[in-house]
């Protein structure tokens, strides 16, 4: 009920009305997993350079439907993050604007739900500029695939059970394939992976077995 009203109010204050089409219910079965590398993890300063998206239609990744864009961006990449997506500010020295990129990306999500892999920073990095251009921020459904992991695995754990959510820690416990982790289009690939995976999993009612408890720690860490 919260939600439909929150989707409500969003409607109401959505400043272009081309953009009503967020709003129209989702086609069935369809997800988008996205990702975004950035210049640091400052959500309020730093800046998108690369996303990526990837259409889910029932159990297949739709990989001739797919979103990539270069964005140049006004903040300086920091060398923590070169070190992480091996991007230089003369790699995106000729990306586009955000400005040009957003629509397209709008236009390529829909209505659908947004699947990632600590999506919500992905989206708070989005959302800076959604809310430039429409008043609002994305009003898509979002599906966070640790949150799903965390179920299947720790969900009911013994104290002391030590928790691993780190990207490619779930990839190889599902046994999926990698690649070059940190570039945006693979990451949202790989996550759609692990989504389907998952979703099999719950669908089956299967748990991911866990190992012996060990003293608590917890591993974060984005993709």
């Amino acid at each position: 009920m919260w939600l439909g009203l929150k989707r409500r109010l969003q409607f109401r204050l959505l400043r272009d009305p081309a953009f009503r089409f967020l709003f129209d219910p989702p086609p069935p079965g369809e997800y988008v997993s996205i990702d975004c590398e950035t210049t640091g993890l400052n959500t309020r300063k730093d800046d998108i350079v690369t996303v990526a998206a990837v259409c889910i239609r029932g159990n297949r990744i739709l990989t001739s439907e797919r979103f990539e864009a270069m964005v140049k961006p006004k903040a300086k990449l920091s060398p923590d993050a070169i070190k992480v997506h091996r991007l230089r500010e003369q790699d995106v020295a000729d990306g586009r604007s955000i400005d040009d990129v957003l629509p397209e990306l709008l236009r390529f999500i829909g209505s659908r739900p947004l699947v990632g892999f600590y999506l919500e920073f992905d989206v708070a990095m989005l959302n800076r500029h959604v809310r430039r251009l429409l008043g609002i921020g994305l009003p898509n459904e979002q599906i966070e695939v640790s949150g799903i992991y965390y179920e299947r695995k720790y969900a009911g754990a013994p104290p002391g059970t030590e928790v691993d959510l780190r990207f490619m820690s779930i990839l190889n416990d599902l046994r999926l394939p990698s690649w070059a982790q940190h570039d945006a289009y693979s990451d949202a690939l790989m996550t759609a992976m692990m989504y389907l995976k998952l979703e099999d999993l719950k669908a089956r009612d299967v748990r991911i077995p866990r190992g012996k408890a060990k003293p608590a720690a917890f591993y974060g860490g984005g993709g």
